[in-house]
């Protein structure tokens, strides 16, 4: 009888950046994991190369010298060369994450985004900054795309987090099934949770998805005693009116003293997204600038402050 010896297969994340030192997405200094994949399709979203749960092709054209060295490197045949001698991608063809034409670049014009990365090798990268966590009351954030679109890997990421003594937020659409969120919880000691906009029709012309589920899952978290600070991404003209935010307020009224509430931050809109729309060949949906002046966001946090909500904004 042969004995054969079962090796465990450790559970795997697909992983766009890991970012050190922020110090905007939960308490002290703390490393950012992005998981790749998210439900929604927020126009404004700034990492949309997070958007699809597969790996993609980022291209500068602006420093390409069309050498074609590519062409020849990918087996997939995602890069061509146009009947104007000028360098082009195929967005029909799934890159396969090889790496191969970034290699052969001698410009660096191309990127694959999206990684593979076992729990272990994930862990490796955040006991890195032990000593600021420890010095800073900090740790770990799990971001997007959105961690709980791989709820397996993310709450196998967070139970070595916890076991480690590594404190644990996630930034969240809170678009999930409940019971996955509420399995998480247990391991998370901050949840840092999207408010877009109230109305359902209007959540789903900007987002692609309806807000019903994420509200009952905001709920559940909120009664159930887990630590939830609101975030608002704030945009001109989208979410800034006096109706649209006492809509909030009414939300979030019966929840304001609850130990587990931890206020609201509003996230002024920026552009810094906007170049890696061109880079993975879609448009960028919003139009104009919806930036909000400074007298618009205190105004707006003034409002909230009237009803004696803890409220910031998060200036970058």
């Amino acid at each position: 009888m042969v004995n054969v010896k079962e090796e465990r297969i450790e559970r795997q994340a697909m992983i766009f950046n890991v970012q050190k030192y922020s110090l905007y997405d939960g308490p002290g200094i703390r490393t950012i994991v992005f998981f790749k994949g998210c439900p929604l399709r927020c126009q404004w979203c700034a990492n949309p190369e997070g958007i699809k749960r597969k790996y993609e092709v980022m291209y500068k054209e602006s420093v390409c010298n069309d050498c074609g060295s590519c062409v020849e490197a990918c087996p997939l045949g995602i890069h061509y060369i146009d009947e104007n001698g000028k360098h082009q991608v195929r967005r029909d063809i799934s890159c396969n994450g090889c790496q191969k034409c970034v290699e052969v670049c001698p410009m660096q014009a191309l990127n694959i985004t999206g990684a593979i990365k076992t729990i272990s090798e994930l862990m490796e990268v955040i006991h890195e900054d032990d000593a600021f966590y420890e010095m800073s009351g900090g740790g770990v954030t799990f971001s997007g795309g959105e961690c709980t679109a791989q709820p397996e890997a993310a709450l196998e990421l967070l139970k070595t987090c916890k076991a480690d003594g590594i404190n644990t937020a996630i930034e969240t659409c809170g678009h999930s099934r409940m019971s996955k969120i509420l399995e998480m919880a247990d391991y998370v000691d901050l949840f840092l949770y999207d408010m877009k906009h109230m109305d359902p029709i209007r959540h789903n012309e900007l987002t692609g998805i309806s807000n019903e589920k994420i509200l009952a899952n905001l709920k559940e978290l909120l009664i159930h005693g887990y630590q939830v600070q609101i975030r608002m991404p704030m945009l001109k003209m989208i979410n800034d009116s006096h109706e649209e935010i006492k809509q909030i307020i009414d939300f979030l009224l019966p929840y304001k003293d609850l130990p587990n509430f931890k206020g609201i931050d509003l996230l002024p809109y920026h552009k810094l997204g906007v170049n890696k729309y061109g880079q993975l060949g879609m448009d960028y949906p919003v139009e104009g600038d919806p930036s909000l002046a400074e007298a618009d966001l205190d105004r707006i946090e003034g409002w909230i402050a009237d009803y004696d909500f803890p409220v910031r904004v998060v200036r970058h």
